[in-house]
């Protein structure tokens, strides 16, 4: 089966309505278990950090953008040797073991610069594991169901980001100021994350069994024009560009509770409210995607996005648009977040499928490294409100060029005519 070069869609797709595999089940089972553990800690840092650490805006910023953006070191080194090796499950056992780990060692950080390297460890763990995990997904997937199961990936993870945060509320609220208890049982949730992964996970190979170590060796090295050419191309600056312009959920979160003052026990429920929207849509949107451009549906998730942004800085508060916020963010993750992987994981060749969506999920990591550090500072120098009014006019500017460039690179195709032939050896 392979992809056409305009739409990214399967030619003539089989199994249309087949069954979720079971390593897309068991993958979701572990996204669950991790995300459990790493929401519970996002849940908490921003408020941790700016309230009882007592950073500025400006550090806070420094802090959210390694948090964002540092995994960007070793998701394409980590793609790369899970192609090499041919072992993706085993490159990602390192990373959730990264993660877990850094868990454990937030319970004696005490002060910014360890927090900061517990960060770090943290991120790097998650630039180890996300694309071979991804590329596991798309080889246990049929390509007319791949937005469909990546949407069920991200659903099941979204489950342990809406219980992540109820989880700290519910500590922090049994036990003021228990941020250690916190880390603790975040820490227990990664460690059975990591054990799921280990027993229930299937080795899944891209290349036979029986190939011989020299045949292994001859893997061709994962150039632009190996990785999907012009097109790639435009994905990735269409993807960079968008993530130049995207706010964190911290950020927002914070510009929420300092708009409308809200006590602070209650700021991991706003991570719950996205997570819930997020949850009731990723599936929906994964198979829209799938039907009517899976590019386009990322793009136009950006428009909720952008609607957030209105929602924060416009001249209603209180909680009616702060639940309207938190359901367009979640919204936007629903149909942004899977829905690249499903573009990525389609139109690269296996032998370099964790490569490539490395290599995309690495500009959209970067984009937002850029962007919370700069976000930061311009709400130092200005204010918050007016720190989301600029992102928000920067959003609004940068949507109608990130269609345009995907629009050109689809009607282009790979060859230059319109209705370009199917890509040969975009297998998925």
């Amino acid at each position: 089966m392979y992809v056409d070069a305009k739409t990214l869609q399967p030619v003539r797709p089989r199994r249309g309505n087949a069954r979720v595999p079971s390593t897309v089940v068991a993958l979701g089972v572990v996204s669950l278990l991790t995300d459990v553990s790493s929401e519970a800690v996002v849940a908490v840092l921003p408020i941790y950090l700016t309230m009882v650490v007592g950073l500025s805006p400006v550090a806070y910023g420094v802090v959210d953008g390694l948090y964002q953006g540092v995994s960007a070191a070793t998701r394409i080194p980590a793609g790369w040797l899970a192609d090499r090796l041919d072992r993706p499950k085993w490159v990602a056992v390192v990373g959730y073991g990264l993660s877990a780990a850094a868990k454990a060692l937030l319970l004696p950080a005490a002060g910014l610069a360890a927090i900061t390297v517990v960060v770090t460890a943290d991120r790097i763990g998650k630039g180890l594991r996300t694309a071979p995990r991804d590329s596991l997904i798309t080889t246990a997937s049929d390509a007319a169901t791949l937005g469909r199961n990546f949407g069920v990936h991200r659903a099941m993870d979204t489950v342990g980001a809406m219980l992540g945060p109820l989880m700290a509320f519910a500590l922090l609220a049994l036990v003021p100021d228990g941020y250690d208890l916190v880390f603790l049982a975040a820490f227990a949730s990664a460690l059975l994350g990591l054990a799921v992964l280990g027993l229930a996970v299937p080795d899944a190979r891209t290349r036979p069994e029986r190939a011989s170590r020299p045949a292994r060796a001859a893997v061709p090295r994962p150039t632009l024009a190996a990785l999907g050419g012009p097109w790639f191309v435009r994905v990735c600056v269409a993807a960079g560009a968008l993530a130049l312009v995207t706010v964190s959920d911290g950020f927002l979160y914070l510009s929420l509770q300092e708009r409308d003052d809200f006590a602070g026990v209650w700021f991991p429920l706003l991570f719950v409210g996205t997570s819930v929207t997020y949850l009731s849509l990723a599936v929906p949107l994964g198979r829209l995607a799938d039907r009517v451009g899976r590019m386009r549906v990322f793009v136009l998730g950006h428009l909720a996005l952008l609607a957030a942004y209105l929602c924060v800085v416009g001249p209603v508060s209180g909680t009616v648009t702060t639940v309207l916020a938190l359901l367009l963010l979640g919204s936007y993750y629903a149909a942004t977040d899977g829905v690249l992987a499903a573009v990525a994981g389609a139109v690269v060749p296996a032998a370099h499928r964790a490569t490539g969506i490395a290599t995309v999920q690495t500009v959209v990591v970067v984009g937002r490294l850029l962007s919370s550090l700069l976000f930061g500072l311009v709400w130092t120098l200005g204010g918050n409100v007016v720190a989301v009014t600029v992102y928000a006019v920067g959003l609004a500017v940068m949507l109608p060029l990130a269609w345009w460039v995907l629009h050109r690179g689809e009607a282009a195709g790979t060859d230059g005519r319109p209705g370009a032939p199917a890509v040969r050896g975009a297998e998925a």
